[in-house]
């Protein structure tokens, strides 16, 4: 099978598809380029967009942990993968991803998720109680 690289027509039609709320019709375009473009951040992230849009959350998971580890700071990349955890049901793996991205950029959105997995008080105050 042959690689294929994600042309910026192609990057653009699948971005505007995405924006349409066709998150499959976009993954038609970004899929067949994975694996060359398995380094860039752009497709990666329109790519774990697309899968998270269209509950396919494995997927998701693995572009935006692809995303963190390639780029640390990027706190977009940890947010969507705290939501796609959590969308999973795995409150407890989101967490973490949840309260970084808020602690590196404090925005309302940022800050509502990571409040939904933090403690409102520490285990030790609980047993003082």
């Amino acid at each position: 099978m042959a690689m294929e690289v994600m042309t910026v027509e192609n990057f653009r039609w699948a971005q505007d598809l995405l924006d349409a709320r066709d998150p499959l019709g976009a993954l038609i375009l970004i899929e067949p380029a994975l694996d060359e473009e398995r380094d860039n951040l752009s497709v990666l992230q329109l790519a774990a967009r697309a899968y998270f849009h269209s509950a396919q959350f494995r997927p998701a998971e693995e572009m935006f942990r692809r995303i963190v580890e390639l780029d640390p700071t990027d706190y977009f990349a940890h947010h969507a993968l705290g939501r796609t955890l959590e969308r999973a049901g795995r409150d407890a793996e989101a967490a973490p991803h949840l309260r970084l991205a808020a602690a590196m950029h404090p925005e309302p959105e940022y800050l509502a998720a990571a409040a939904r997995h933090t403690p409102r008080t520490t285990p030790a105050e609980d047993a003082a109680e």
